[in-house]
């Protein structure tokens, strides 16, 4: 992040609610559920409940400011800079409404620091691809030299 913002380049958030883990309508009933979730490191065995121990802290903190653990994920990563903008997905409209109800979320510095303190860089459990689909991204690869 540094470099670009000394180059003044914005920078786009993707996968802010690490699809739908951390967003407060995710559970373990839904472990068996077709589709990336399936492969993805995240979403297996001891990963997920890891994970989901992160979205329980995440709900709590939420609740203590009255929003939905997604607006409180989707507020913060907006809250790191103007320079940053959280790319959100949805299926449905609800999910939505309730995402782009982030922008009336105005976090206090002891807010961030709080949610800065329970989500440390890194936190997350299992990678967020499999191994075998990182070979072919070329935003995933470490740089050579």
């Amino acid at each position: 992040m540094p470099t670009c913002r000394a180059l003044g380049i914005g920078i786009t958030a993707y996968g802010v609610l690490s699809r739908g883990l951390i967003s407060g309508h995710w559970s373990k009933a839904r472990s068996n559920e077709k589709g990336f979730r399936g492969i993805s490191p995240r979403f297996q065995a001891g990963n997920l409940d890891a994970n989901l121990a992160l979205a329980d802290s995440l709900r709590a903190i939420a609740e203590q400011i009255s929003v939905t653990p997604a607006q409180a994920a989707i507020a913060w990563v907006a809250a790191q800079g103007k320079d940053i903008v959280p790319l959100i997905g949805a299926r449905q409209r609800d999910r939505l409404q309730e995402s782009l109800g982030a922008l009336k979320v105005q976090l206090a510095p002891e807010h961030i620091a709080v949610l800065a303190k329970a989500f440390p860089l890194g936190v997350a459990a299992g990678g967020r691809y499999p191994a075998w689909e990182l070979a072919h991204m070329d935003s995933e690869k470490r740089a050579i030299g």
